[in-house]
């Protein structure tokens, strides 16, 4: 049986992002989380955060629709301009 809670680690590993950016997407409670434990460790429910992984897809889905074959300003993987 997998876990039902995540830690931020993992929750990087599997958004494939880094540390800083799994911890800045639950304090902007844009991902939800609790605080566990004395020292207070972030923890992502398993379904919570499959629940934001298809929130995200329908969101790209949504954007893609409405800004079809990239836009200007639409950034690549790289972090560059799109053309």
């Amino acid at each position: 049986m997998p876990p039902r809670f995540l830690q931020l680690a993992d929750v990087a590993e599997i958004l494939n992002v880094s540390a800083a950016q799994a911890y800045a997407l639950v304090r902007s409670g844009d991902l939800p989380a609790i605080k566990v434990g004395g020292r207070g460790q972030w923890r992502v429910e398993a379904q919570v955060l499959e629940d934001y992984i298809q929130r995200m897809y329908a969101q790209t889905r949504d954007f893609v629709s409405a800004h079809p074959l990239g836009g200007p300003g639409d950034l690549g993987d790289l972090g560059e301009p799109m053309r």
